[in-house]
């Protein structure tokens, strides 16, 4: 399920590959060696961006690989908690009601907390599930059990959906 094009590992192989034959092609002259190598390191930044990239259509979340997730609940949770407690301290700035306002920002950071948590244990589970299907992947490598291997890499792969997704809403809310 994996597709080998897509893996953070290899692409930083890559990157000091055209790095150094670009280096080379720059040292002797050669213009060919140089481009390659420039090529390379191009192709590697792609690798990298792919096997970030996850497509998420609201609680789904889907991978290079193929693998697809859905976020822990306490994340949707708190996506709505926040969005309904800004609607409160909108409607309660407009209209002078206090009261609507504080409960507004209360529910908004309660549901940041929410959030957050759902992200935290969304990306834990992931790294568990990549950590395990890595290793379990190896270990039926060695024994020669391809029907266990592919349950590993499924696993892997399901894991590094979810940590992917928690990463990139967590870079989302990061301060620029």
């Amino acid at each position: 399920m994996t597709d080998n094009n897509s893996s953070t590992l290899k692409s930083y192989v890559d990157s000091a590959t055209g790095a150094a034959q670009s280096v080379l092609g720059s040292v002797t002259g050669n213009t060919a060696d140089k481009a390659q190598g420039e090529n390379t390191r191009d192709r590697a930044q792609a690798e990298h961006d792919a096997s970030h990239a996850v497509g998420k259509a609201g609680p789904l979340n889907v991978s290079s690989s193929g693998a697809a997730t859905v976020d822990d609940p306490a994340r949707r949770e708190g996506a709505w908690n926040q969005t309904i407690g800004s609607g409160k301290e909108t409607v309660g700035n407009l209209f002078g009601a206090e009261g609507l306002k504080q409960e507004g920002i209360r529910q908004n950071q309660e549901g940041k907390g929410q959030e957050a948590e759902g992200q935290v244990r969304d990306y834990g589970s992931g790294v568990s599930d990549r950590i395990t299907g890595a290793v379990g992947g190896a270990v039926s490598g060695i024994t020669g059990n391809r029907a266990d291997q592919e349950k590993y890499q499924q696993q892997h792969d399901v894991g590094k959906t979810q940590q992917r997704s928690a990463e990139a809403d967590i870079q989302k809310q990061a301060p620029q």
